[in-house]
């Protein structure tokens, strides 16, 4: 069963930077497009970052610029590394994986990122 596990977040101040870490496991990580997405309280789930399993990007006019999604084939491990962080890009941030061939998309549970100002 694939899993993923995010971690990285916490309590930073307007301006700081974080990187967030997701660990998949049981999947074809190589072959899958990976994805970072957002919810804040009362809105809607975001994406904030996709990166595909040949390297290319894309990102949320938001934090074009100030975001940047990588990705570790070997370790499993798709990045976030979040700069110039604002009190808007408070939220949980989820990591989603798209496997080749699956039915579905795949979620973790999140790791919560919260910006004061």
């Amino acid at each position: 069963q694939v899993q993923l596990v995010e971690s990285g977040g916490g309590l930073v101040q307007a301006g700081d930077s974080l990187k967030l870490s997701c660990v998949a496991s049981e999947m074809i990580f190589s072959a899958s497009a990976m994805g970072w997405y957002r919810q804040a309280p009362g809105k809607q789930r975001e994406l904030v970052a996709i990166i595909s399993s040949d390297w290319k990007t894309n990102y949320a006019d938001s934090v074009k610029g100030r975001f940047t999604i990588s990705r570790d084939n070997a370790k499993k491990t798709v990045y976030l590394q979040m700069n110039s962080l604002s009190p808007e890009d408070t939220a949980l941030y989820i990591c989603n994986a798209n496997v080749p061939g699956a039915t579905m998309l795949y979620w973790g549970l999140g790791t919560q990122v919260t910006v004061s100002s």
